[in-house]
């Protein structure tokens, strides 16, 4: 696996994760995963990260993992070399001190242009794979709030920033999907939509990540644009726009 690596010093790696790639092991797929290149290219780091047990009681390890990224989502993922980088990391993101943002191609064009989501996520009842955003989801509802602005429109889709301030899996999906404009090409919750605009991926895209440092000093990332989200801007009127608001090289 050759990942690209946006930033690197001694304490953090940043990575351009590209869809299709695991975060970390799920116990069930044996494809590489991001922590797995990270315990070979980092042999000295492979301790920094936590264990997790899964559902069938198995512990796996996920060395260097910090946050995550679901596997369709490509974009920024940063991920911890020492132990001291660990900690600080982990409570930034659990005090909403590491800011992201995503881009999304939805189904259809949320309103308000620029608004927030913040409905209580918690499992489906239909689904384990599936969170949930309705009043009867599973189990404990989990507080979470998604800011986002429309980019862009065409009546049919719209590309959207998607600035997450909680961190609960699959919020994003989940929270658009709870508004009525499931992320293009979502197989878990638009099973029902045609994988259009050129998909054939997820249409989620962890764009800039602005992070803190132990230092004081706050750095952002961006992810370049993939391949996919290119030609689906290309079917928008401002395009010029776009290439500048979004930073398409």
């Amino acid at each position: 696996m050759d990942l690209e690596i946006l930033y690197e010093d001694e304490d953090i790696v940043v990575i351009n994760k590209p869809s299709g790639i695991m975060t970390h092991p799920d116990g069930h797929n044996e494809s590489e995963t991001v922590s797995d290149w990270f315990a070979k290219k980092y042999p000295q780091a492979v301790d920094v990260g936590e264990s997790m047990t899964l559902r069938t009681g198995k512990t796996i390890m996920r060395p260097g993992i910090v946050h995550r990224l679901d596997v369709g989502t490509s974009g920024a993922l940063v991920l911890a070399k020492s132990k001291h980088a660990y900690d600080f990391l982990k409570n930034a993101f659990k005090n909403h001190n590491v800011k992201k943002t995503y881009l999304a191609f939805v189904y259809g064009v949320p309103k308000p242009a620029v608004g927030k989501i913040s409905f209580p996520i918690g499992r489906s009842r239909k689904d384990f794979r599936l969170r949930s955003a309705q009043p009867k989801a599973k189990g404990r509802l989990r507080e979470a709030l998604t800011r986002y602005e429309v980019v862009s429109e065409i009546g049919s889709h719209a590309l959207v920033k998607a600035m997450p301030e909680t961190g609960r899996t699959h919020q994003i999906r989940t929270h658009f999907k709870a508004i009525h404009h499931p992320v293009v090409c979502d197989s878990l919750y638009a099973p029902n939509h045609a994988c259009d605009m050129g998909f054939n991926r997820l249409g989620l895209h962890a764009w800039m990540l602005d992070v803190p440092f132990i230092s004081g000093d706050r750095k952002v990332f961006i992810a370049s644009i993939p391949d996919e989200f290119k030609i689906a801007i290309a079917r928008f009127k401002n395009t010029d726009f776009l290439q500048k608001e979004i930073h398409i090289k």
